[in-house]
């Protein structure tokens, strides 16, 4: 554990999920690819199974509404919808072809385990600490086996938009009832977690678990108050 600055009592954590918890570029990547083939069961045309063909809808789409870039799970309807709706779908069909695709892409996305070794740290840590889920996605937290751990999460939306803003850090601190500096957040992006945890007055906890962390490689706004080399490191803090 390498310091940046002395901290103070902690009396709760925040948490980020996508590569804090685990590696999320897989899961991601395989889910996409699943959705892809699972779309060409809509379409008639080869080249409406090709992701370039979905990633022009999305270029649209966030030309029109750019606030969609804070809600993941409605940019992707509103993807789908475009997309499927120039299949030539319509009406009810068209919403039944949405709502399907969705789920499905939200069962894949979170078709995984977190591990033991990291659920049993949550465990240890949420003896001693209220712990909260603070994340831009939009992961099942019960599918993936970690929603017991957590007296709420909150996801990136248009009411919280995405981290660094400090919209979701000041709903878990009013949420907790406890002061900022008070509250320790983990995360692995040094903009979007260590830059917004500063921000909104939080404590901050720099850990990736999906890649080697070295300041030199990143880009840096702010330095953490610690970085951990693991994150069973938090369990020696008091």
């Amino acid at each position: 554990m390498i310091y940046y600055r002395n901290i103070g009592q902690i009396k709760a954590m925040t948490f980020d999920l996508d590569d804090t918890l685990y590696d999320n570029y897989p899961y991601i990547i395989r889910a996409e690819h699943a959705l892809i083939e699972f779309l060409g069961s809509f379409a008639d045309d080869p080249s409406h199974s090709h992701p370039g063909y979905w990633r022009d809808h999305r270029r649209a789409i966030l030309k029109k509404k750019p606030e969609l870039h804070s809600d993941m799970g409605m940019l992707r309807r509103e993807v789908l919808t475009s997309g499927i709706q120039a299949f030539g779908h319509s009406g009810h069909a068209l919403k039944s072809a949405v709502d399907e695709a969705f789920d499905f892409f939200y069962f894949e996305r979170s078709n995984f385990q977190v591990s033991t070794e990291v659920t049993d740290i949550l465990s240890k840590l949420g003896e001693r600490w209220p712990l909260v889920a603070i994340t831009n996605g939009n992961v099942n937290l019960e599918q993936i086996g970690i929603a017991d751990y957590f007296q709420k999460s909150f996801h990136a939306s248009l009411a919280f938009p995405m981290k660094p803003n400090s919209a979701m850090f000041d709903a878990a601190k009013k949420l907790l009832g406890l002061p900022a500096e008070s509250i320790l957040h983990v995360g692995d992006n040094l903009e979007k977690d260590v830059f917004g945890a500063k921000k909104a007055g939080f404590m901050s906890a720099w850990y990736a678990e999906n890649r080697a962390m070295s300041l030199s490689g990143e880009d840096v706004t702010v330095l953490p108050d610690i970085q951990l080399q693991h994150l069973s490191e938090l369990c020696d803090l008091n």
